[in-house]
């Protein structure tokens, strides 16, 4: 082969493995000298330079003096035909595997800055413990932990993942990805809808239990643009995108407020809430609602009220009317939820240290027997 053919031909390598003619000249030299190394009688070190006009090679040698020095340099470069014969046993080996590393540091620079990106790939295979999704040119990791509760990946299927870490290893780039992580409704959110991605609403908090509820804060730096409006879109058909995507959890939708008693009154939407009291340092928040919406307010198991308190960064204490008022009057009512006392006050036992809450019919409820009281009657913290 003529070197223009060689030229040729290292340029449509190049092409093909989307790759630098320089890298790859880089990787002809290293398996020249690999090659040269190789042949009997070869000099102990050798620097190999080629044209990358014309692909003309030039090897000098040297020798290694007792010292470690390279000393009587000298030009050895072979023949054309003792060339072919040096490079036919590896040239092939050596230049293939460059190639992979050359091609695995590449993949690895592209997604190496991609960490928070969202990204869409198939499910090629799927096991107990991880699922490998196909994103085109490398694979991404899924591993159990990130996977949604419930949610079962299925072979073929396309799915949206959150990228969560890249790592470098010995075969390439490993890319986590999440279907659990926050910043994937945030990711999803930017493609439904074009006031997120262009910067006019923002997405100030988020909370999320995946597989079951998320809720989201939504602000607006634009006073003619309505947040919860932009994000829900006609006839709810932008949410509903996401809610398809994360395969039916349900989403809340608050617009985010600097106020933060208005700001954890609209967290815990759907419920109605009359008022909301904040500690001094701001870290508690008591909220009355009215009797009936106390359920709701706290929602199936507290998640509700757990959601709202990730949202807000606050702790949430819910109370209905009635048990507030009923406070403020100084009536207190063990959990028990079996007599009903009026009223009465805790006192401790000298002999146990134990608090006991003394009624005003004289009957005395342990306070293991006042936790235990009926749902209906406990304050519901998040």
């Amino acid at each position: 082969m003529s070197n223009m053919d060689m030229s040729e031909a290292v340029r449509m390598l190049a092409d093909h493995h989307g790759i630098s003619v320089d890298a790859l000249l880089q990787v002809l030299v290293e398996a020249l000298a690999t090659a040269y190394k190789k042949r009997p009688g070869a000099a102990d070190e050798v620097i190999v330079e080629v044209n990358p006009e014309n692909l003309d090679m030039k090897f000098t040698a040297y020798d290694l003096d007792d010292e470690g020095n390279w000393v009587n340099e000298r030009d050895d470069t072979p023949s054309k035909a003792d060339l072919g014969r040096i490079a036919a046993a590896t040239f092939k080996q050596v230049m293939s595997q460059r190639i992979r590393e050359v091609e695995r540091d590449r993949k690895f620079e592209e997604y190496a800055n991609r960490e928070g990106d969202l990204v869409t790939g198939i499910i090629q295979q799927s096991e107990g413990r991880y699922a490998l999704l196909d994103l085109g040119k490398v694979e991404a990791l899924l591993p159990q932990a990130e996977q949604v509760p419930y949610e079962r990946p299925e072979s073929g299927a396309r799915v949206k993942a959150y990228i969560v870490e890249v790592r470098k290893t010995a075969k390439g780039p490993q890319i986590v990805v999440s279907r659990t992580h926050p910043g994937l409704i945030k990711r999803l959110f930017e493609l439904e809808v074009p006031e997120i991605a262009d910067g006019i609403v923002e997405i100030k908090s988020c909370a999320r239990e995946p597989g079951h509820r998320t809720k989201i804060a939504v602000a607006s730096n634009d006073h003619n643009v309505d947040p919860v409006g932009a994000c829900v879109g006609a006839r709810g058909g932008r949410v509903r995108m996401v809610v398809n995507e994360l395969r039916g959890e349900k989403i809340d939708i608050v617009s985010w407020s600097e106020d933060l008693h208005e700001f954890v009154a609209k967290a815990l939407s759907p419920a109605k809430v009359t008022e909301v009291r904040l500690s001094e340092d701001r870290t508690q928040a008591d909220v009355i609602v009215p009797d009936f919406q106390l359920s709701l307010a706290i929602g199936k198991e507290g998640q509700n009220a757990r959601l709202a308190a990730r949202l807000t960064g606050v702790r949430v204490d819910i109370k209905s009317e009635t048990q507030a008022a009923e406070e403020a009057a100084g009536i207190i009512r063990p959990r028990s939820g079996d007599t009903g006392y009026a009223a009465g006050e805790w006192r401790k036992n000298d002999e146990t240290g134990e608090m006991q809450f003394h009624a005003a019919d004289g009957s005395v409820v342990s306070e293991q027997e006042w936790a235990g009281g009926s749902p209906a009657e406990k304050n519901t913290e998040a």
